[in-house]
């Protein structure tokens, strides 16, 4: 990938192709890993997903917002070690309110509509991770790294 367009146009073929992306927190025990379904703003600067306010997660998040998650495009072939893509995305994530998770709520269920109960049931907080910056890996061979303006 020469260059920021041809980076980007991947990243956004990977972010609107995937529907899961494993979500990187911390805590004094350590890293913590969970499985999340997400939705990706139309700039790239935003990655959305739902979580019940009760989990490890929730509690890693309210204790420390810098978080990463990981998005790729495996399929558990052998052909992945060529051909397949990752990205992490390291950001600060934040609970969303009033009309900012009104309007990423609407996008979230947009992308997973059978999440719907979940997603607004009263336990449930919808959290906006504001992107930095992506890194993404091509072919296992090489790596980009793509700072998000501010």
């Amino acid at each position: 990938m020469e260059n920021r367009q041809q980076f980007e146009g991947v990243l956004r073929g990977l972010l609107t192709g995937q529907k899961l992306a494993v979500l990187a927190t911390h805590d004094q025990a350590g890293p913590y890993a969970s499985l999340v379904a997400f939705a990706v703003t139309d700039d790239l600067k935003h990655l959305v997903f739902a979580t019940q306010r009760n989990t490890r997660k929730h509690a890693n998040l309210t204790a420390d917002p810098r978080v990463a998650m990981l998005i790729d495009s495996r399929s558990d072939s052998d052909a992945d070690f060529q051909e397949a893509v990752a990205a992490t995305a390291q950001g600060k994530a934040f609970e969303t309110r009033g009309i900012e998770r009104s309007r990423l709520l609407d996008l979230y269920l947009e992308r997973h509509p059978h999440l719907r109960e979940f997603a607004t049931s009263p336990d449930c907080a919808l959290v906006c991770v504001s992107i930095e910056r992506y890194f993404m890996a091509t072919r296992f061979l090489k790596l980009v790294e793509i700072a998000m303006p501010s």
